[in-house]
């Protein structure tokens, strides 16, 4: 036997007596961490950070992108559904960027999307923005249509294709797209 097997040896038999708590901080992580970067057009204000680590949603991270895509005419925040960010997390992968996605509307308190309504027919009565689960973004340096290509691919909720006002709709309800 070499010294360096002799050596893992020992080292498996000795991490054997150890307690079960100890071994449970000992293991390797489940999965890589998740990060998202955002730039809210019309605030000004840019984030990066990692909302998802190997243990679950980082909870200071999701309030601080619960923060960035509040809706800005109101000043209201609700909670982002986890689900999007996942969503937009498997779209970055996929486009193989780390630009920030650039936010056109996240959250709309449901006084604004009212008023939004009755301006556009482009903007639904009862639209996921109010719940939390739609987000209008675009990516610098990337075909918009290859956005829109890459969150149909995925098929985890709805698409919308606004290539004249330059962004891509997604949203975490049933399957569709516009």
């Amino acid at each position: 036997m070499t010294r360096r097997g002799f050596v893992k040896l020992a080292a498996l038999a000795g991490a054997s007596l150890l307690p079960s708590p100890v071994l449970a901080g000992m293991r390797p992580a489940v999965g890589p961490e998740r990060t998202l970067s955002f730039y809210n057009l019309h605030t000004g204000e840019s984030l990066r950070t990692v909302y998802r680590a190997a243990d679950g949603y980082v909870v200071s991270a999701l309030a601080d992108i619960n923060h960035i895509l509040r809706d800005f005419r109101a000043n209201e925040v609700k909670p982002i559904d986890p689900r999007l960010l996942d969503l937009l997390f498997a779209i970055r992968s996929r486009l193989g960027t780390r630009e920030p996605f650039h936010v056109i509307s996240g959250y709309r308190s449901p006084l604004t999307n009212a008023m939004l309504h009755a301006r556009s027919e482009g903007v639904a009565a009862h639209s996921l923005h109010v719940e939390g689960k739609a987000i209008d973004i675009r990516v610098p340096g990337q075909n918009l249509a290859m956005l829109r290509s890459v969150a149909l691919e995925l098929r985890r909720g709805g698409v919308g294709y606004y290539p004249t006002s330059n962004f891509v709709h997604v949203d975490t309800g049933r399957v569709r797209f516009w």
